[in-house]
């Protein structure tokens, strides 16, 4: 079993499903679903309840060629995604929690 890393997504998205326990991270296209649990399990020391996986497809882009030339067409890469669902009590600190502030602070 080779190690893989796993990478938390940092968007308003992935903040808004870490609220429901539900965590995004970036994946190696080649890693399966029991490799992404084990590497999450060992990074972060929590338990993994449900893992769901998603390859995004890469968007095709233009790019010029030069003043005279037709543009040329490439696509960006593959990217590939896994929504994991952490058991009850467990949770991941990705985002930094804002501490409330107190009415003594303010002044």
């Amino acid at each position: 079993m080779t190690n893989i890393s796993v990478i938390p997504r940092a968007t308003e998205k992935a903040y808004a499903q870490s609220q429901n326990n539900v965590y995004v991270f970036n994946v190696p296209l080649t890693a399966n679903k029991q490799q992404i649990v084990a590497a999450v399990e060992a990074q972060f020391e929590v338990k993994v309840e449900r893992i769901k996986t998603l390859v995004q497809s890469g968007k095709a882009i233009r790019f010029s060629r030069g003043k005279r030339a037709q543009p040329g067409k490439t696509t960006r890469k593959d990217s590939k995604k896994a929504y994991v669902t952490l058991a009850a009590g467990d949770s991941i600190q990705v985002f930094d929690q804002p501490a409330t502030e107190t009415t003594e602070e303010k002044k």
